[in-house]
């Protein structure tokens, strides 16, 4: 297992050791240990979530405020997804700053958001599973969000904007600037 730094501070590319063999593969997808001691951060995990969407469905930006804020280690299972993590930490060198990944099942690579960051994905394949391990418990009314297609955040999500199937909550979300949290 390697765990890369991405260009956002304290923000991980996990890419597993796959062995393949003609039954199939195995691999870590995950491991506290060897986590915590590259990262120096706790990698204690309390919920999983799963969701299955269609193609052109974009999710987010979400977050968690305050004491119910969530660190998120996000994988897709099944297809593909561009994944996005915003880092909305004021006192961060990278505030304000993005950064996008392919997920996919056939590339098996995770990607550890911590608390403090927005998340979303945009689904690239016909169908994609997408797994979200979080080290808090969800909390409703410390939602918060960001507008995906901010132009002071200025995200390429890989699909065309008129294609994204979004929420009602994600096109109303607020601007970066007028952010809620």
């Amino acid at each position: 297992m390697k765990i890369l730094q991405t260009p956002l501070k304290d923000c991980y590319i996990i890419e597993p050791t796959v062995f393949v063999d003609d039954r199939g593969y195995f691999f870590e997808k995950y491991n506290e240990k060897k986590f915590e001691e590259f990262t120096g951060m706790n990698g204690h995990f309390v919920q999983d979530n799963i969701s299955e969407s269609s193609y052109g469905v974009l999710r987010g930006i979400h977050l968690q405020k305050g004491e119910h804020a969530q660190a998120k280690l996000v994988s897709c299972l099944e297809g593909k997804v561009w994944d996005v993590a915003v880092d909305l930490r004021e006192n961060s060198p990278t505030f304000g700053q993005w950064f996008g990944i392919e997920l996919s099942a056939e590339n098996k690579l995770q990607l550890y958001i911590p608390r403090g960051f927005g998340h979303g994905f945009s689904v690239l394949s016909k169908t994609a599973v997408f797994s979200y391990k979080c080290d808090n418990f969800y909390h409703r009314e410390s939602e918060g969000s960001v507008k995906f297609n901010d132009p002071d955040l200025g995200i390429d999500w890989k699909i065309a904007e008129n294609d994204a199937i979004l929420s009602d909550k994600d096109q109303n979300a607020p601007s970066f600037k007028d952010r809620n949290f």
